[in-house]
Parts: C-alpha cells; structure tokens; sequence
C-alpha cells in the first residue's frame, strides 16, 4: 500500500473522530474536509483548507458563528465592563500627536484628542502658531464608515498635500489631494495606492508627484511608480520605474519600487524593497529625464551592498550598509561624479544605526543603544559627526529639521509621557524647549517603573527583557504578567509610552517585552539570530525570558500571559505548542500561524525573505517545525488561547488566525471547561493599521479580561 495513502487514510478516520468529539462540546461545529500536500517526502494533512476561500458562505457564517460565541463568553466577565471604561478615560487623559513634518515653513502632523477615535491632520502656520484642522478622515463627504488616514505628503510649496485615505482597516488606500486654502478636494481619486507607506514624491514645482500603484488584480506585487500631473485622468499617468516598465530594469514578483525627490537634488532616486527583505536596491537618474519607460536610471547601489536606508542631500546620496557591520555605518556618495566611489562618514560602533533625516545643513542619523535611542548629527559641508543630546532615555518617533538648524522632535519612553522638543544640535550646551504640539498627559505615572535586563536564553546568548512593574514592586510570584515578543525583519520593539497601560499596572500587573532574536535590537545578527534555519531562536528566546520572570517571582506560570501579533503569532504559537505548561493564557493577534500555506496569500511573495518558501527543502524543514496551526496534537492541555483578527486583514488573512483557533479547540473539545479558545473577528478592522481608539480599546479591555480570568482574579469570573 501507498505509505502517503496510509497516511492519509489514518488522517480522515482520526478527523471524523476529532469531528465527532466536537460535536459534543459547545464549540461552534468545525467541518473538516482534510486535504494532503507532500512536500518533499513529507505528508502534511489539512483539515481546514476549506477555510482559505475567504469569500465562500460557509466560511462567512462559520467566523460570525465564532465571533458569536467568542463575545457571549466575555460578557459573562462581570470585570470587563469597569477595566473597559478605564481604559476609555486613561486614552482620553490628553492629546496624541505625531507624522511631525515641516515643509515651506509650516508643521503639518497628526493629533488625536480626548473622545476622537481617530487621527486627524493638523496645521501650523508657524511652530508657535494656533493650530488649524485640516482632515477629519471620519467626516469625509459622502463617506460613511470607518475611515483612516494611511500616509500624507505635502507639495514643496505648502499649498498642496497628497493623503491616502482607507475604511474598515482594510489599507486600501485611495490617493486624495487636498487643497490647503479651500480646504477641499481636487479630481484626483486614485485607488491601488495603499503601499505608498512612505507618502508620494512631489516634483520641486508642486506641479505633480510620483507614486507606487499595484494592478487590480494583485495586493502587493508587480507594483511600479506612475507619473502624476495635476488634474490630469490617472489612466494618463506615465510609469516610471517598476514591474514591466523597462526591459533594462529587472523586477522579481514582490519587488517594491518607490521614488524620492529632494528639494535641493537635481536627481530623483528610485527604492527597490526586495519584498520584506532588509536590504534595498537604488537607482539614481536626472529629475529633468523623468520620461517614462525611457528614463535613463543608473543602479548605485545593489542588493549584496546590503544597504538599509538611503536618503539624497543635494547630489549627495547617504546610505546605511550593514555588508561589513552588523550594526551598521553611515557612507556617502557624490552623484555628480559618474564613477565616484562610496566614502566612510560614520564607521560602525556599539550603537545600531537605523535611518536618517536630511536637513539643509546636516544628516541625522537616528540610533539604538542599549534599547533607546540616539541622535547624532552628520555636517554636510565639513562632515563633522557629533552626538545630539536628548534629555531623557526614550524613544524619538518624529524628526522634523527646520530652516535655522533647529530640530523639532517627539520623544517618549516606557514610563515617560510623550513630549515635542526643540533641540538645538549646533549649540550642544542649549537645553531643548517644549513645544505645545503634543501638550502634556496629566497623568501620575510615579507609581509605575521600567527596568531593563539580560536573560540567558537555551542557547547562552544573553537576551534583552523590559520589565514595567508597579514601583518597588515586591518579588512574591504573585503579579499578573503579560509578556509580549515579536521578532521579525530586523524591526526592534522601543520603548513606548501608553497611558492604558496604567490600568494594568493598576492591578498590581507587570508589563514585559522580550526583545528576541528576529528582531533588530542587537543589530542585524540579531535579526539573522531568529530566521528561517535559526527561527526556532525567536521562540526559545521567548520561552527564556517566560521563565526567567518565573524564577525571578515577578510572577508565576498560572499568572502568566504571553502575546505575539502578526509575525510575533509565530513567537506566541510556538510557545503555546512547544510549552504549554508555561503560560495560563496567550493571545495569538493576527497571527502567522500557518507558516505553509501563508506563501500562497497576495502577501506571500514579500515574506518568502523573511520565513523561507516550502518550495526549498531546508526552508521547509524549518517553517515545518515551527507552524503553530500543524504543531498543535490532540489530546494536550493548552493554555487558554484567545486569537484575534480582522475580516478585512490583508497582511495576514484572516483564515490564518482562524485555523490555528478551530485546531486548538479540535485538539481538545473538553478544554471550554477550564483553558478554552476563542475566536474573536472584528468584522468592520485588518491588521491594525486604521482601527478606531474605541476598536483597539475594545479588543484590549477582552483580552486583559479573559486573561485575568484564567489568572482566577474574582472580579471576572464568569457569570453562569
């Protein structure tokens, strides 16, 4: 008989016995319809296949049936109501502001104020000046919904401003542009702009700009840069540089072109992200022979160059390589100079260096050292290099240079409210001026600390853990604890503020964020530390620091919770099935739960990069190994497991997080008794990006409340 067959044969008669187990249980009924893939000798069964047609009526019902049940379990948390509305007034203790960006002299950034639900687009005449709306993106004519601004770009001359509009999370950005002084619309509606993350790159007269656009019928690949005039029909658009644009231009699937014009550049630089890959490709070519098809682009910079990030200061292109330095250095190239070579500003040191901000009279090289950030200033005339004071251990999430040499920032930190700062970088012994862009959060936070710490992982590398705790917390094993890991493309998990944190802190909780490999916080060794062969690191760096709070009495296993969102839904999945003794309760957030199947989604193509293909037998090994929908085995006591995503996801579709909830409760039907799973489904959100404040306060006050009741507090016990 045909061992694939066997295998087969067995994985049906077990299922229909999984099924009718099930039936049993008050669970919303699964079917399981199992298809089997081989890959390279290898059967794989999948009981849930049928779930990947998203559009399909029995899947529709079946996730409303979920949601359901999901929502009547945590209304029965006689808790949830009181933590959810003290999340609601500690969000609405002050304004949130942020995208700081000055162009012809005026501040254009994003607010939300106390009962807005989302961001806003804000003006100021000057840094000083009275502040005028300018979009509510929840107040658009004739729009009804759920609205979110996705980017926004102003024209060279301030008059102008490009903003990509989306509704329901879905990051289908529709390109508007919005006339500052009528306050209203032109023509231009272009739709197929949602990776266009970045914003758009004017000309220098303001007469147009260059954007990203994919096809209809595709997400995220064979995307190109159009060509925009003003009032022109966007059929008319010329493409620029892209899939299919040139035959002397080269692009795989998933690249991702984008174009960046300077103000003071004669030269127009096109970015090439090889999907989700860290390193980039540029090209350089004379704004004045933009011409389409025939633009006359020179490659500068390749992939094995391993640059990072890349940004024009004049005819000077400055770039960030990581080829000979995990942690990076800062080189320069003088475009004009057809055969020039790249020169060394700023040689590699402890810190990480990770992107930059051009100036008129300067670079800033935004850093990482020891988990907050640095700030060191690049002279463009004399190439002097020298630190920018901050004045607190944070994190800088807005640079925003002005005409005298001046700096406007916003910093932050774990336990340090968000503050806007005018550093002044050429006088070092200035000290930095509030600025009354974000006003202060009137919230008490001297009962909350932050501490950082190294904890030995299985392998002995050291890995970085940030603990926020209640002050002088006492290390009795008794503290609720959320834990939280990510680990993916290089990005580092900084520290930030959040007044909703509080209510957690409140309780007596701890807050932690393991910085494990994957991640970018130790530089690019650190990202290699945790991919694809070596991905297994992310999960047991994770699984380190769960024990290293145990041990440390800071809590223990049945007050602790761990969470992993999107690419973190691998570090938060392969904890629940390779110790699910660890943990009383996870949360898996739009999760990457099905690491075999996630290559065939629209998004797929730009994460092979990053995860590896099934298609490459090594690659398939690992992703095997790891996929936490295929480790979960029948029979095992799990954790409570409360996975959550959005209908309208497009990074990761929403059948991956659903997969990975019907296995858990296939896995054992008996667990709603004590550990159960839910499947809560935001039906009117995506990934995350353009959810409401009341959305995300909403999935926060269930979660916090379902893990509270695994961790036995009273105050949510179920009612009957």
């Amino acid at each position: 008989m045909n061992p694939s067959w066997t295998r087969l044969t067995t994985a049906i008669g077990l299922a229909v016995m999984t099924f009718a187990a099930q039936a049993q249980s008050p669970y919303p009924a699964t079917p399981l319809k199992p298809v089997t893939d081989v890959y390279h000798g290898t059967a794989v069964v999948d009981p849930y296949r049928w779930m990947e047609d998203m559009k399909a009526p029995e899947f529709q019902a079946w996730m409303k049936t979920q949601s359901a049940y999901a929502a009547e379990q945590l209304a029965r948390l006689p808790g949830r109501a009181a933590l959810r509305e003290r999340l609601g007034k500690l969000s609405d203790a002050g304004e949130s502001t942020g995208g700081y960006d000055i162009v012809a002299g005026k501040l254009f950034y994003l607010k939300r104020a106390p009962g807005q639900n989302q961001a806003r687009l804000w003006l100021r005449d000057d840094l000083n000046g009275a502040d005028r709306e300018l979009l509510d993106p929840n107040n658009l004519p004739g729009e009804a919904g759920n609205h979110a601004i996705d980017w926004y770009s102003v024209a060279p001359n301030g008059k102008l401003l490009a903003v990509g509009l989306s509704k329901g999370g879905s990051e289908n950005s529709v390109l508007r542009v919005l006339d500052l002084a009528s306050g209203k619309f032109l023509s231009e509606a272009i739709d197929r702009t949602g990776l266009n993350e970045g914003g758009v790159a004017w000309l220098p007269d303001s007469s147009g700009f260059a954007y990203n656009r994919h096809p209809a019928e595709e997400r995220y690949n064979k995307s190109a840069v159009f060509l925009h005039k003003l009032g022109q029909n966007d059929a008319k658009d010329q493409a620029l540089f892209g899939w299919q644009v040139s035959a002397k231009q080269k692009f795989a699937l998933p690249d991702l072109p984008y174009l960046r014009l300077s103000k003071d550049s004669s030269f127009a630089l096109a970015e090439v992200l090889h999907g989700d890959a860290v390193d980039h490709s540029f090209w350089v070519a004379p704004v004045k022979q933009l011409k389409g098809a025939a633009t006359p682009w020179r490659r500068v910079i390749r992939p094995e160059d391993r640059v990072i990030a890349a940004a024009l200061a004049g005819d000077t292109l400055y770039a960030l390589t990581q080829k000979t330095a995990s942690r990076r250095q800062l080189l320069s190239l003088d475009l004009a100079k057809p055969h020039a070579k790249f020169k060394t500003v700023m040689p590699a040191g402890e810190s990480v260096l990770q992107s930059l901000e051009v100036a008129d009279d300067a670079v800033y090289v935004k850093a990482l050292d020891a988990g907050v950030s640095k700030l060191w200033r690049v002279d463009r005339k004399s190439g002097k290099t020298a630190a920018v004071a901050l004045p607190f251990e944070g994190t800088l999430r807005s640079i925003a240079p002005l005409k005298d040499g001046k700096l406007l920032v916003l910093l932050e930190g774990w336990t340090q409210a968000p503050q806007s700062l005018l550093l002044n970088p050429r006088e070092p012994g200035a000290a930095p001026q509030l600025v009354t862009v974000q006003k202060p959060i009137t919230l008490d936070v001297s009962g909350m600390q932050a501490e950082r710490v190294m904890v030995k992982s299985h392998d002995g590398v050291m890995v970085p853990l940030s603990i926020v705790a209640p002050k002088d917390v006492v290390l009795d094993g008794s503290h609720p604890t959320v834990l939280t890991g990510y680990g993916a493309y290089g990005i580092t998990m900084e520290p930030r503020f959040s007044a909703t944190r509080l209510a957690w802190i409140e309780r007596g909780g701890v807050l932690a964020t393991c910085h494990v490999r994957g991640g970018g916080e130790l530089g690019e060794e650190w990202h290699q530390g945790g991919y694809i062969a070596t991905k297994q690191n992310t999960v047991s760096d994770f699984i380190a620091c769960a024990e290293w709070l145990i041990a440390n009495k800071y809590t223990s296993t049945a007050k602790l919770a761990g969470t992993g969102g999107s690419a973190g839904g691998i570090t938060i999945g392969g904890t629940i099935t390779q110790r699910p003794d660890l943990l009383a309760a996870a949360q898996s957030s739009v999760g990457l739960s099905d690491m075999l199947r996630m290559e065939n989604t629209p998004n797929g193509a730009p994460n092979v990069a990053e995860f590896g293909t099934v298609t490459n037998p090594v690659h398939f090994k690992s992703m095997y190994a790891l996929s936490p929908y295929h480790r979960v085995v029948d029979g095992k006591a799990y954790p409570a497991v409360i996975v959550t995503t959005g209908a309208n996801d497009p990074r990761v579709e929403a059948w991956i997080p659903a997969k990975f909830a019907a296995r858990l409760q296939a896995a054992n039907p008996e667990s709603y008794k004590s550990k159960p799973t839910l499947l809560r489904i935001d039906f009117d959100a995506g990934h995350g990006m353009g959810s409401s404040v009341s959305q995300r306060l909403d999935e926060t006050a269930d979660v916090w409340s379902f893990f509270l009741w695994q961790f036995g507090d009273a105050a949510f016990a179920p009612k009957p």
